[in-house]
């Protein structure tokens, strides 16, 4: 899988789970404390991934730094966002609005990703070398998860 796709059915499996946690209330107490769970898991791995293989590559061209330098940013403000929401409970009556916040920034930098930034990769790295940062990342993925004791779910 070329790293793209990868980064792509990422975005997908998390924008469906954030828009099963939106529809979650302060009673569905184990619903939610689950999908978070599940969400702060994928987007740990995600971020590893972005942040230490495809990222560092694309920021390499001149023309992709500014794109990723803001993407390291928008890590960050979901990082905080995640910190906040882990530290609250999830029946608290702000919890559902802090996390409807970080739903709408995820889904921004998936949108800026999928655009300027899939267009810069695909503009600087040919086929070979988005296969090859695709398997890097797969691998790493792994890897990761099993150091974090995050599952990851196999890809065929």
């Amino acid at each position: 899988m070329d790293a793209l796709t990868l980064l792509k059915t990422d975005h997908d499996k998390v924008k469906r789970l954030l828009h099963e946690l939106e529809s979650t209330t302060e009673r569905g107490v184990k619903t939610r404390e689950e999908l978070f769970a599940t969400i702060k898991g994928e987007l740990t791995l995600h971020e590893v991934i972005e942040e230490e293989i495809f990222y560092p590559e694309l920021k390499a061209h001149p023309k992709a730094e500014d794109i990723v330098l803001e993407a390291f940013e928008e890590h960050h403000v979901v990082d905080v966002l995640m910190g906040e929401l882990e530290a609250l409970d999830v029946s608290d009556e702000t919890w559902g609005a802090k996390a409807l916040v970080m739903k709408e920034n995820i889904e921004h930098h998936i949108g800026e990703e999928e655009g300027e930034m899939f267009t810069a990769a695909r503009r600087v790295f040919d086929r070979e070398e988005l296969d090859d940062l695709g398997q890097r990342m797969e691998a790493r993925k792994v890897a990761a998860g099993r150091e974090m004791g995050i599952p990851v779910a196999s890809r065929s």
